[in-house]
């Protein structure tokens, strides 16, 4: 009888174990804390202006690099972090291309 009670109570913690870890899991897959703060979807429109006026401070041509910065922001919602470079982390905007096949996005 307490060996019965015993497997009882070890299937319910078994079952209970792994229904908190399917929650966890699908939690950081729903932009949980490992969400990638600058990717895909980390802008929204209205935040645009912000991380551009960011992205495009220290350059000399300030108002071209405002203008496409803020028309690949729309379109790809992320804006790499710093100053230059880092566009692996949003493939939107490191990824379209001039007609020249130039890099679009600053």
């Amino acid at each position: 009888m307490a060996m019965a009670k015993f497997a009882a109570v070890l299937l319910l913690a078994l079952i209970a174990f792994s229904m908190l870890q399917t929650t966890v899991m699908a939690g950081n897959g729903r932009g949980g804390r490992s969400r990638n703060p600058y990717g895909p979807g980390s802008v929204k429109i209205f935040q645009c202006p912000n991380r551009c006026a960011t992205r495009c401070g220290r350059t000399q041509y300030h108002k071209p690099c405002m203008f496409f910065c803020q028309k690949c922001c729309r379109k790809c919602l992320c804006v790499p972090p710093g100053y230059y470079g880092n566009k692996a982390v949003c493939p939107c905007y490191n990824n379209w291309k001039t007609k020249e096949g130039g890099p679009k996005c600053p």
